[in-house]
């Protein structure tokens, strides 16, 4: 099977063709993205109309791009799949739009796919998992540990209940003066830095619920800030290090606690996976290679590039459940806040 995969949900526009290999996850066909970074740098983020716009003016471009790299038209493949949520409505309209657009044109099977189901399905495309499986999806929107039965089948562990891990980069970075996006920016210099400088909070640690929380972390960076005044090259490289020393200690907590309540709810996981562009974070992929280390289990983390936000991740979404016959009709409306756990409080655990 071949689906073509589109994803409109934030700040890249993507579109990918992934085939199926037997029992071995997926083969990428094509994976074009098209970055909005320097459209939104002197924002300091993403602005919501600039990204919509964005999406329009080079989606259609991408489409067909995609579809000569992977030599073959677009009625060589066999379903259209398309992000329909969670994110900004005007980005996820142009994505889902084209995709129904391009399903009727073609008498495509259609796939809506939820962007969250795609990070937590993303390791079975590049490295063929069994389920079920533990997954921390962690991004500037999101943060959450998810118990992945099947496809379809999710129980939310754990999330947070105030910031997403990558937005609290982010905002550190622009406290720190650094250029967006800020997470790259405060892990080249956390290595670099003292991590033992300054004693930064752990919210959460040791609690028996697997949620997160990162906004009392980031006010603290923010009065550290104050007291210093002016910072020097060393205090900002300090001040990284400490903040990212303080938020990967915290991920492996909660990870931690998420494994026993998986186990508890569902048996031992066949391993621990890692999604979302936060995902690309090499200190919090070392620490969790070892808590896996530590406890006997696989360490799934699919490569930075199928982290990131990405066509390919949506395609191979899409071909699961269209392989068990899961498709959506034309009608199917886009969905800002999506939970993947359907029994999950959408309001309670900040953004869905």
């Amino acid at each position: 099977m071949r689906v073509l995969g589109i994803e409109t949900t934030c700040d890249e526009t993507a579109v990918a063709v992934v085939g199926s290999r037997v029992r071995d996850g997926g083969d990428i066909l094509a994976n074009e993205v098209m970055s909005q970074i320097a459209r939104h740098a002197a924002f300091g983020g993403v602005v919501p109309e600039i990204a919509a716009r964005a999406h329009l003016d080079v989606l259609d471009r991408l489409i067909r791009r995609a579809l000569e790299n992977a030599r073959i038209g677009l009625a060589g493949v066999d379903a259209i799949a398309a992000s329909a949520g969670p994110g900004l409505i005007g980005g996820i309209l142009v994505g889902l739009t084209a995709g129904k657009a391009l399903a009727l044109a073609a008498r495509k099977p259609f796939v809506a796919v939820n962007h969250l189901e795609a990070h937590a399905l993303a390791a079975r495309l590049a490295d063929h998992l069994d389920f079920p499986y533990l997954a921390l999806v962690v991004s500037g929107g999101h943060t959450q540990l998810v118990a992945v039965k099947d496809v379809g089948e999710y129980r939310r562990l754990g999330s947070t209940v105030d910031d997403a891990a990558g937005e609290a980069f982010d905002k550190v970075a622009k406290m720190l003066g650094l250029p967006y996006p800020g997470g790259p920016e405060v892990e080249r210099l956390a290595s670099e830095g003292d991590a033992q400088r300054f004693d930064f909070p752990r919210p959460m640690l040791g609690r028996s619920s697997a949620d997160f929380s990162f906004s009392g972390l980031k006010t603290a960076v923010r009065l550290e800030t104050l007291r210093l005044g002016a910072l020097s090259a060393t205090d900002v490289a300090d001040l990284a290090a400490s903040f990212q020393a303080a938020v990967v200690d915290v991920i492996v907590d909660r990870v931690r606690v998420g494994l026993r309540l998986f186990t508890q709810d569902a048996g031992r996981p066949s391993g621990l996976v890692i999604g979302g562009g936060v995902g690309a974070n090499g200190a919090i992929r070392r620490a969790l290679t070892r808590l896996c280390a530590e406890a006997g289990l696989r360490f799934v983390s699919p490569p930075p590039e199928l982290c990131c936000d990405n066509g390919a991740i949506v395609a191979w979404a899409g071909l699961e459940r269209y392989a068990l016959g899961l498709v959506d009709d034309l009608a199917f409306a886009p969905r800002p806040r999506w939970p993947l756990d359907a029994n999950a409080d959408a309001g309670r655990h900040g953004r869905a």
